[in-house]
């Protein structure tokens, strides 16, 4: 039986105030329903996510600003960096962690920049929300192997889309180079090469 995340519940003290900042990041504005003065769910969900998160009142028992450590997926992290920046999220620098695997809690263990060798899964940046719940954004363009479907490729997004197309269009450029010709075939590489890099599977050489 699948069993697929779809809600995150943020623990908040004012939530006018966190409508507005999560608004404000071009998240999605689901829901806002109130059944009286002492019950209020607002859902919100994140450009490009399956999943929703939902605040309100007497939605949880937790402390407002208890969440930590949720986490979005971006394929630019620094180009994450500069629209957090932009919309007024204050977010931290971009970094990776010493350890080289995650993110250590908190800020134990982060160095400035991104990952040196720009490996997928290695660069972080992150942000608060009013309250203190903390969001970890992590780079990733290329998943691991069975991470996602094999026969399967989307993109949530244009930008995603192009992003992809830069990789490819970079990743065959390199190719070409090797083979010391143009490759007149250059779509269907593109297309392995997409396909391939989503799935985690052997790209093309």
């Amino acid at each position: 039986m699948d069993m697929k995340l779809e809600v995150v519940v943020v623990p908040v003290s004012d939530v006018d105030r966190a409508k507005d900042f999560y608004t404000g990041l071009g998240w999605r504005l689901d829901a806002d329903v109130a059944t009286g003065e002492d019950f209020r769910v607002v859902q919100v969900t994140p450009p490009g996510s399956p999943a929703s998160v939902i605040f309100g009142t007497s939605v949880t028992t937790q402390e407002p600003g208890s969440a930590q450590g949720l986490q979005l997926v971006v394929t630019d992290i620094e180009a994450a960096h500069e629209e957090l920046e932009r919309l007024g999220a204050g977010p931290s620098g971009v970094f990776h962690d010493a350890g080289g695997v995650f993110h250590h809690a908190g800020t134990d263990g982060r160095v400035p920049g991104p990952d040196p060798r720009r490996n997928s899964y290695g660069s972080f940046l992150s942000f608060s929300d009013p309250d203190g719940n903390g969001w970890i954004l992590q780079e990733i363009t290329t998943r691991l192997p069975g991470r996602l479907d094999g026969t399967t490729t989307s993109y949530a997004s244009a930008e995603d889309l192009a992003a992809a197309l830069g990789r490819a269009a970079a990743a065959h450029g390199e190719h070409e180079a090797r083979v010391g010709a143009e490759d007149p075939q250059w779509p269907d590489w593109y297309a392995r090469y997409m396909v391939a890099e989503q799935a985690g599977t052997e790209l093309p050489s």
